[in-house]
């Protein structure tokens, strides 16, 4: 039987979805053993992951009050992952109460607690697609429900690209999505890095599961803002970038940079 445009059987619990361990390591319980198991395994190979996470989602929070702040009303959120309050929305809103927010997310299971979190909402909706097929992401009809591509948009790419191959093109992603941004528009992004340290076994324990994860140089990431402007500080590690707190931790010991771009034409 098919729910919410998919069905029962399309839902894999068999190996840990990157979602559900993010889930897990800032807390949540929306997640099965398959995926506590490979989130201890990677807090074991990586013991930082924990406070990285929690780092990561403030650089969003940071990067949401930025571009909202900065007079845009839409935004687009892809692999949003399971809903973890303050979600975008809330975020958003807390500025603007005219914000609009369409989530992109490929797993089924995002897609239902998404769908009952955002129940009756004409200014917030769900889409289950996948940032592979950028071009679906852009023309699915729950994403067009709120955003109009003729005004500028907010892409949020939050720790999503890291789950992108280099064999799937990951510049051709982003062009295609950035070419589909009219001037005005920004671009989030935040990534995960080797930079400070090996770590190959971390990286190992997503072998299994539903998406693999490729760690990229600070100049590798920096290629994925061609076509955009880096605002001020550029692309920083994430408790770096614009802390409105006294960072948590020293330089270095996050392995995640982040960074907000502008498209000016």
């Amino acid at each position: 039987m098919a729910e919410n445009g998919f069905r029962a059987e399309e839902i894999d619990t068999s190996r840990p979805h990157p979602a559900r361990i993010y889930d897990y390591l800032l807390g949540g319980k929306n997640n099965y053993e398959v995926d506590r198991e490979a989130a201890d395994r990677l807090a074991t190979a990586a013991p930082e992951v924990w406070s990285g996470v929690r780092a990561n989602r403030d650089f969003l929070r940071r990067a949401v009050r930025y571009v909202v702040g900065s007079g845009v009303r839409q935004l687009l959120d892809i692999g949003t992952g399971l809903p973890s309050s303050p979600n975008v929305h809330e975020i958003a809103r807390e500025l603007a109460p005219d914000a609009r927010v369409a989530y992109v997310d490929n797993d089924p299971i995002v897609n239902t607690y998404a769908n009952v979190l955002l129940r009756g909402s004409d200014s917030t909706s769900i889409a289950l697609a996948d940032l592979r097929d950028p071009r679906a992401v852009l023309d699915h009809p729950e994403v067009r429900q709120v955003i109009d591509f003729g005004e500028p948009v907010a892409v949020l790419l939050v720790a999503i690209v890291h789950f992108l191959t280099e064999a799937e093109e990951p510049e051709r992603i982003l062009a295609t999505l950035r070419d589909a941004l009219p001037d005005g528009s920004f671009l989030v992004l935040s990534h995960a890095t080797d930079d400070f340290a090996d770590r190959s076994a971390a990286q190992a324990v997503y072998d299994d599961a539903t998406a693999a994860l490729t760690l990229r140089s600070r100049a590798r990431i920096e290629h994925f803002f061609d076509g955009f402007t880096l605002v001020e500080p550029g692309l920083a590690e994430v408790p770096f970038w614009r802390p409105d707190t006294p960072p948590p931790t020293g330089p270095g010991e996050i392995g995640y940079y982040g960074g907000v771009a502008r498209k000016t034409g």
